[in-house]
């Protein structure tokens, strides 16, 4: 098997945890001015995700590093061509962490006011950028014969791009909203319950364009009959999702909410394959695979040890999981945080 086509797979994996884990951080950041209707309140939704977002964040290290090592070109032209909204993702992620850290050493209504917003602001735009990032990878983007992305951010917020961004909102405010109901008690967790299925509902339509939208872009493709598979794949979960979380079965709604996630991401990787970034300027400038790819040794080493480290790092996830599987409430927030 050829290590490049694997490490395609790899990445994508740590894509797809990704976007499970720090999906659902930023739908409960997005959650918190609707479910939350006082300081209390607010604690209990930002302490759902307190022991876990940092370790969920660090999967996008993970799969940039990994890009970086397997996929050189890739890396370059994705880096150096997206720079502007990746760096606005990095400045959200890097407010909102740090807001999650310092909300609560200060005395007073503005104080937690003006970190609350921060935690907003750091959980809309990765939101929106991502999927607008991504769609533009599968589109096209202009890229000339030397690898080197020839267009602006202007060039990102066409409308197949933008929709992608909504997409992204919508299906990662519903996943916060289906974890925090899972994660919390009483007024939490019914309107998060309530505000879930309105969120779906909007997904359901916006969503259901933008993969109907990607396979008539691909429906050339040999292999469209994958991307259209997973695309369904994709509405279903998404439906089972919404019927689950009006049920009141968070647990199983909050995994079908993180297949449709999983399957939505396959959607674009199969959509992309076996490119990793077309070229809109000539097909012939695309990256692919095969042209993309780091050396058969540099690829052998590191399978070597992601075999070793990967079942550590999914074990210690999962133990973190666990350890912190309980509902919060306000009665478990200590009294000076009140």
């Amino acid at each position: 098997m050829d290590l490049s086509y694997l490490w395609f797979g790899i990445v994508g994996f740590f894509f797809i945890g990704y976007f499970i884990l720090d999906g659902f951080d930023f739908g409960v950041g997005m959650s918190l001015p609707f479910v939350a209707r006082n300081n209390e309140e607010r604690r209990v939704v930002i302490n759902t995700i307190g022991p876990v977002w940092d370790l969920n964040e660090t999967w996008v290290i993970v799969g940039g590093a990994s890009l970086f090592a397997a996929f050189p070109m890739w890396y370059a032209t994705l880096f150096s061509g997206f720079y502007l909204a990746l760096l606005l993702i990095l400045i959200s992620l890097i407010l909102r962490g740090v807001s999650f850290e310092y909300r609560h050493q200060g005395k007073g209504a503005k104080w937690t006011g003006l970190f609350d917003t921060f935690i907003i602001i750091g959980s809309v735009v990765p939101a929106l950028l991502w999927g607008v990032a991504f769609a533009n990878i599968i589109q096209g983007v202009p890229i000339d014969e030397n690898g080197n992305f020839t267009g602006s951010l202007l060039t990102l917020l066409n409308p197949y791009g933008l929709l992608g961004g909504v997409v992204t909102l919508a299906l990662f405010f519903m996943h916060g909203l289906i974890y925090l109901a899972l994660k919390s008690e009483g007024e939490i967790r019914d309107r998060a319950r309530s505000l879930a299925v309105t969120v779906g509902l909007v997904a359901v339509p916006v969503g259901g364009g933008w993969l109907l939208w990607t396979v008539l872009q691909h429906a050339s493709v040999s292999h469209v009959l994958v991307i259209v598979a997973f695309a369904l794949l994709t509405a279903l979960a998404l439906v089972a999702a919404i019927l689950l979380t009006r049920s009141g079965a968070d647990g199983k709604a909050f995994a079908a909410m993180a297949m449709t996630i999983a399957f939505a991401v396959l959607t674009i990787l199969s959509a992309l394959f076996p490119n990793v970034m077309p070229s809109s300027t000539d097909a012939a400038y695309s990256l692919t695979i095969e042209n993309a790819s780091s050396s058969t040794y540099t690829l052998t080493v590191m399978t070597w040890v992601a075999a070793f480290a990967l079942p550590i790092v999914l074990a210690y996830q999962a133990w973190t999981f666990w350890i912190f599987r309980k509902r919060v409430t306000v009665a478990s927030i200590p009294v000076s945080a009140h």
